[in-house]
């Protein structure tokens, strides 16, 4: 039996994709192998939206060159955000790939096997991609030119999936896009977010429903009513802001003024009250002062997010911001503006999850690490306890003993 081994960095679509890639291969009679060593096929699925991930990929392409040396007659394909419609040049630099295909297309080679788009065990928590594409072409990022327009997948279509793999075992279910916010506005009758995800409350067995990754602008009072009113769907919502000023919000080409998130966090929080919130930013975007800077420090202290993905800034050729600005900030003092987050980050998470001690909490049960269960909260908190029982998959009633600015530590009730 031939064997394949899927390597993957990026977002959760990539994950998602590569999901569906195992299903492929393994409804043409592919056994997955736990190492690149023991593959007969192997795919890379890259990102290329931070500098630190392409150079993670490139690195990886480097050390499969030597096992293709040695097994030449492996199958070695590349997918993800690294290819775009013309691979000449890739195919240039990377002669030993046998196989280039675009990021959420399938190569050739797995087209009779296009039935197959589910796992035949899925994890409890499963990804499931709503749309591809990006309309909004922020100016740092590539996503866009990588995955293209907007295309969202039919509601009936998502419903079906999504119903066998709770059939399946699934109970929590997380729907993705590069923007999620402006699902549907390019299919017939125009249905939207809040109406997938009430049509996807109705599905019997189904735990909890999620949704990400949301654009600020986008955000309709019709959906912060649907997490309101809709009780599978989880009281947690990822809006990246990516920073604090709005001279830095234009440059980068957000549509929306600080002022306009802040107004926008108070009437979600005014409707869920219980809301968690996260959010995603870049620091030493090109031209960025230390008192733009502040006013990012100053946004975090105020919001107080239950998380912050933080980035620095890397220019990514082919974008309007490697284009137009310079890449000025010095990395030392990208790398200090970014522990500077992750230092205020860890103080106001410490704050929010010492809260919770002595407090119940009802988690999906995701797996094992090192002899203990870990799950989340409907709130996205992960939290880790000791029991002897088998609870894959289970909603199961924790109290919380112990708590650090990451996870959370429980007992069971």
């Amino acid at each position: 039996m031939p064997t394949y081994h899927i390597w993957t960095i990026g977002c959760q679509m990539n994950k998602a994709e590569s999901e569906r890639l195992a299903s492929r291969f393994e409804e043409l009679g592919y056994k997955a192998a736990k190492s690149f060593n023991d593959a007969d096929l192997i795919v890379l699925n890259s990102c290329v939206v931070r500098q630190s991930a392409e150079d993670r990929v490139i690195n990886k392409l480097h050390d499969l060159k030597h096992l293709k040396k040695e097994k030449p007659q492996m199958l070695l394909a590349l997918t993800g955000c690294i290819v775009d419609s013309d691979t000449k040049v890739l195919r240039k630099k990377f002669p030993f790939i046998d196989q280039f295909f675009k990021a959420g297309e399938y190569p050739p080679w797995l087209e009779k096997a296009k039935s197959a788009t589910l796992l035949e065990k899925p994890s409890p928590s499963v990804y499931v991609p709503i749309s591809q594409g990006c309309d909004n072409f922020c100016s740092y990022c590539i996503v866009p030119y990588r995955r293209g327009r907007e295309r969202s997948r039919p509601p009936e279509e998502i419903a079906c999936e999504v119903e066998e793999l709770v059939r399946r075992g699934a109970k929590e279910v997380i729907l993705l896009g590069q923007n999620v916010d402006s699902y549907g506005h390019d299919l017939p009758g125009k249905p939207d977010l809040a109406d997938l995800l009430q049509e996807l409350n109705k599905v019997e067995g189904i735990a909890r429903l999620r949704f990400l990754t949301n654009h600020p602008k986008d955000m309709s009072q019709k959906l912060i009513d649907a997490i309101a009113n809709l009780d599978k769907v989880c009281e947690q919502i990822n809006l990246p802001v990516q920073a604090g000023s709005d001279e830095i919000l234009q440059a980068m080409k957000r549509g929306y003024t600080a002022a306009q998130y802040r107004q926008l966090v108070k009437k979600v929080r005014e409707k869920v009250p219980d809301i968690t919130l996260t959010t995603d930013i870049i620091v030493g975007f090109p031209g960025e002062s230390e008192a733009q800077f502040q006013e990012t420090l100053d946004l975090l202290s105020e919001i107080k997010f239950a998380t912050v993905h933080v980035a620095a800034y890397s220019p990514r050729e082919g974008t309007t911001a490697a284009r137009d600005f310079a890449d000025d900030i010095p990395s030392e003092e990208k790398k200090a503006r970014l522990n500077r987050i992750e230092q205020l980050q860890s103080q106001i998470q410490s704050e929010m999850n010492a809260q919770l001690k002595g407090k119940a909490a009802e988690i999906l049960v995701e797996g094992r690490n090192k002899g203990k269960w870990y799950g989340r909260t409907r709130s996205d908190k992960l939290v880790f306890f000791n029991s002897v029982g088998d609870y894959l998959g289970q909603l199961v009633g924790v109290k919380i003993k112990k708590t650090s600015p990451w996870s959370l530590q429980g007992k069971i009730e």
